[in-house]
């Protein structure tokens, strides 16, 4: 499991935040705080430090920056990794942040899906990390660096909503795989609605097509998230 200390000084964004890591599996929150000088202490002095592996930090808190957070843990050596989850779009923070080692800068408010689709990017780079251990090949690095980065978005097809396609896509990740008619039961939409966006999820290589065997007529085509 991934341990993670939660950083916000909003006890709602905390509540948010936490039902959210409840929903990703491997991970779990591990501490809570809702200062600087608590985020400081829990990262460096508490006894949970040695199970905090990612921090979500928020940038703007009464007692301290995410920046002051950043740079006392860096100063300290702390070999934590770090998501800035922020309302601020500051370019200046933003280079601050990322020259301070942060592996991702997430703007609020978000989604669930990219809140997931981030702490996915961030596992797959724990996992290359940890595979390429000693001298890494410039592909391992690649590699490595690479799985940090947000996927290329594709434009809607004309007719699909952003809304319906994250309900769909979240459809996906709960079902563990779906048919087009299996989506547009549970989603209360047409067969051939659902499909369109499921058929957009596979072009963007957000899902895996497979045909499902075990039915009479013809096989259905089954969407599963990747």
């Amino acid at each position: 499991m991934i341990g993670v200390l939660l950083v916000d000084d909003e006890a709602l964004t905390l509540e948010l935040h936490r039902s959210y890591i409840d929903r990703v599996d491997g991970f779990e929150v591990v501490a809570e705080c809702a200062g600087a000088r608590a985020a400081v202490s829990a990262i460096l002095d508490a006894p949970d430090r040695e199970r905090i592996d990612l921090v979500l930090l928020d940038m703007t808190m009464p007692d301290g920056s995410g920046l002051d957070v950043l740079r006392h843990v860096r100063a300290r050596a702390a070999d934590v990794d770090v998501i800035a989850i922020t309302s601020v779009r500051d370019a200046d923070v933003v280079r601050q942040v990322v020259a301070l080692g942060a592996a991702q800068y997430l703007v609020k408010p978000f989604t669930f899906a990219t809140f997931h689709d981030r702490l996915e990017q961030y596992r797959a780079y724990r996992e290359r990390a940890r595979a390429a251990s000693g001298a890494a090949t410039q592909s391992e690095i690649d590699a490595m660096l690479g799985a940090l980065r947000p996927a290329g978005t594709i434009e809607l097809p004309k007719g699909l909503s952003p809304a319906s396609l994250e309900r769909v896509s979240q459809a996906v990740r709960d079902g563990g795989g779906l048919s087009a008619t299996e989506a547009a039961d549970a989603l209360g939409m047409s067969r051939v609605a659902a499909r369109r966006y499921l058929e957009h999820l596979a072009d963007a290589g957000r899902v895996d097509r497979a045909p499902r065997y075990g039915t009479r007529g013809r096989p259905e085509t089954e969407y599963r998230w990747r």
